[in-house]
């Protein structure tokens, strides 16, 4: 699920056409990291990775949309930050590789 769910991003990103090349590489080397650290959550707390993952595919729809809604882009952000929250001692890289996503994607709504 999780695999599919970050192939279907990764698609979505390759084949849009509102960000530039420069953006694209850098969204898609950062969910090839996220999805690393996504993978191993996983294993042991399936639920909360499913739903981080869902939360990067809705937050990635709405940066990459041609006719951005920044209010849907910022409560996707947020979902995708709350989903993470707990895990912040636990999993260290996770929550930082999600603030960054979070920032860049922030950044291409605007």
């Amino acid at each position: 699920m999780i695999e599919e769910t970050f192939n279907k991003i990764k698609t979505k990103i390759q084949t849009t056409t509102s960000i530039t090349a420069g953006k694209k590489t850098e969204l898609l080397t950062l969910l090839s990291a996220l999805e690393s650290e996504i993978s191993a959550l996983s294993k042991a707390q399936s639920e909360h990775a499913e739903s981080i993952a869902g939360f990067v595919e809705r937050s990635a729809h709405e940066a990459t949309r041609r006719e951005k809604d920044s209010e849907l882009l910022r409560l996707s952000i947020a979902g995708l930050t709350a989903s993470v929250k707990n895990f912040e001692v636990s999993h260290p890289r996770l929550v930082r590789d999600i603030n960054y996503i979070s920032t860049v994607l922030a950044n291409m709504g605007i």
